[in-house]
């Protein structure tokens, strides 16, 4: 796989399947590379426009946006659907009330990371094979990480294992 530059867009060029065709694909246009420090800029940014209105649209759609990340359930991120359900659970549990303990910004940065996960074209888009979910994948690690000691309390209360959790895709 190659990852390299043509008129300011970053690309990806897909490994050759036997076919003698290696196509580039564009997936962002923000410089060289994005490193983890980005990624929580980025998620910093997003969930800074989650509004208790968008956290309450996104509580409605639960129960399908679980239903889509069961079923897309990836080999490459093999942890990804279960890092989606959790979030989703941080997310149903503050908006019942239920999880007075969680902040309002650790709801609305598992907000911001349901929504992007749920898009299908995004900083890479999910058709993209092998490489589709990366982002979705940093997106999620980056809010785990930065929201680590509430959401491991989090867990600890529901019965879950963190390190399990945490594991890297």
């Amino acid at each position: 796989m190659f990852f390299g530059h043509k008129d300011d867009s970053t690309f990806i060029q897909l490994p050759d399947k036997g076919r003698g065709e290696r196509p580039l694909v564009a997936f962002v246009v923000l410089g060289e590379t994005l490193r983890m420090g980005e990624i929580v800029q980025f998620v910093h940014h997003g969930l800074a426009k989650i509004t208790p209105k968008i956290l309450q649209e996104t509580y409605r759609k639960l129960p399908m946006l679980r239903l889509e990340f069961a079923e897309g359930d990836d080999a490459d991120y093999p942890h990804l659907a279960e890092q989606l359900e959790f979030l989703s659970a941080v997310v149903e549990d503050f908006a019942e009330g239920v999880a007075d303990e969680i902040p309002y910004v650790t709801a609305a940065a598992a907000v911001f990371a349901l929504q992007y996960a749920h898009r299908q074209i995004d900083l890479i888009p999910n058709s993209i094979p092998g490489v589709g979910r990366a982002d979705d994948s940093a997106v999620v690690r980056a809010v785990l990480i930065e929201h680590e000691k509430v959401l491991a309390e989090y867990a600890e209360k529901q019965g879950l294992v963190w390190e399990e959790i945490t594991v890297q895709p």
